[in-house]
């Protein structure tokens, strides 16, 4: 095998077979405290591809601050072929503050690729811009639902790509879906130095959910894996069959009022199949079935139970497979995810 070269990263020389831990510069708070991009870098002896793998763009979603905390965890990446760089936390003003933006109410994964001399979410966009993406060669980005909403884990990612598709599937997410790049995303900025990005989405903001956590964690070993950046394991049997779904789209509230959800997250469910009732407080015979539109997987659910017009309530992606059998499928997802959610039944017409 070929040796690795030294790594320079921010003025750091990170040598062939070694780890370090590196703080750059960002900003200042008031009180003169600094605040750094913290990232650690495991760099191998033997030459190979560099993976980035980043958590909490958004500062409130903690499922892959957690994840990330695993992987670097791992007594064998001293081993790895290639090199590893690892950023848990890259909004730390907003993880500080419990919130998904920036100070200056800036959402951060809008503002790459960013300015040396802009906004401080162009500042740091700039950072791992050119400061990091000259280095790596692939790029998982650890996400989950907004506050009050929760996601079944998923991968989000370009299935035109075939790069990007076959990092999806070694990933071993439930659902694949197709999501086209959006401007002033981290993946929009890594798309132009040619980066395959897997966006991973589990969970709820401010929470730490173990199933999703645990699937986040072994997808990204198996990514690792893939890249031969880690021994191959022999294939195990798995029971979970994943859905690559081109499109989705989040079914909305047609009324203000209660809502009583019909399916849980995961579940496989057909056209016109009913999928949640709004229904007054106040009037026992005034309620609206919402029904799916397609045949499709349930990857997303509010976590409310209350709503307004236009509210989005239940993402559903589109399938085209027949679901002719799918309890198979449907039991594996609850067993592996164990998944709680609540099913209510369709409420019956008040006479």
């Amino acid at each position: 095998m070929e040796r690795a070269q030294p790594l320079e990263l921010f003025g750091h020389t990170i040598a062939p077979g070694t780890r370090q831990h590196i703080n750059i510069p960002v900003v200042r708070l008031y009180t003169d405290t600094p605040i750094d991009l913290r990232m650690e870098v495991i760099h191998g002896r033997q030459k190979g591809p560099c993976l980035l793998v980043t958590a909490a763009i958004h500062g409130d979603e903690l499922n892959g601050v957690e994840i990330c905390r695993q992987v670097l965890g791992l007594k064998n990446l001293a081993r790895i072929h290639g090199t590893l760089i690892v950023i848990p936390v890259v909004n730390q003003l907003g993880f500080i503050q419990q919130i998904r933006y920036l100070p200056d109410r800036r959402d951060l994964n809008r503002c790459f690729p960013g300015s040396s001399k802009g906004s401080l979410g162009g500042r740091l966009a700039n950072l791992i811009t050119e400061g990091i993406f000259p280095h790596v060669d692939y790029a998982l980005d650890l996400h989950t639902g907004a506050i009050h909403r929760t996601n079944l884990p998923q991968v989000r990612t370009d299935l035109t790509n075939e790069r990007c598709l076959a990092l999806a599937r070694a990933f071993g997410a439930p659902v694949i879906l197709h999501a086209s790049v959006r401007d002033g995303s981290f993946r929009h900025a890594a798309n132009e130095y040619k980066i395959p990005v897997l966006v991973y989405e589990a969970g709820e903001a401010l929470r730490l959910e173990q199933a999703s956590i645990k699937l986040g964690f072994k997808g990204v070993l198996r990514v690792m894996r893939h890249l031969g950046m880690l021994p191959r394991k022999p294939a195990k049997a798995t029971t979970i069959l994943p859905w690559e779904c081109n499109q989705s789209q989040w079914l909305r509230s047609s009324r203000d009022g209660l809502v009583l959800l019909h399916i849980k997250q995961g579940h496989l469910v057909k056209e016109g199949e009913p999928m949640m009732t709004v229904v007054n407080p106040f009037d026992a015979s005034d309620s609206e079935i919402i029904t799916a539109p397609y045949d499709g997987v349930v990857i997303g659910l509010s976590q409310l139970p209350l709503t307004n017009e236009g509210d989005a309530l239940v993402h559903l992606a589109k399938v085209s497979s027949t679901l002719a059998d799918t309890e198979y499928d449907q039991g594996a997802i609850e067993e592996e995810l164990d998944l709680g959610v609540a099913q209510l039944p369709v409420p019956e017409a008040v006479d």
